[in-house]
């Protein structure tokens, strides 16, 4: 795997180095694209990227034992909504031998 971590600076370069518009538009597009998937998300929508993925609520339980791992100390978790994305067939499809391909070079 040649990178771990991918920023949005980072997106916003390549998107510029291919498409050579302009730097400040690629980014507004992109704040603009993540800021629309962030609204959805709180108004309770499900976003689907057909052949990529689909961005959706999952409510998680709550819990009367919990614990704080940094302090140790106990608390209560109300059950509360987390952001999850499920992969497309496509995207599905390309990463499927990459542990393959890593393991092989």
């Amino acid at each position: 795997m040649p990178q771990s971590k991918i920023t949005k600076y980072e997106l916003v370069e390549a998107i510029y180095q291919k498409t050579q518009c302009d730097k400040r538009v690629v980014q507004q597009i992109i704040e603009g694209f993540l800021d629309e998937v962030k609204n959805s998300l709180k108004n309770g929508a499900t976003i689907e990227l057909r052949g990529f993925g689909t961005f959706e609520l999952r409510l998680r339980k709550g819990r009367l034992a919990a614990h704080n791992p940094k302090t140790g100390e106990k608390l209560s978790v109300n059950p509360h909504y987390v952001a999850a994305f499920r992969s497309g067939q496509e995207l599905k499809k390309a990463l499927w031998n990459l542990a393959a391909d890593t393991a092989e070079q």
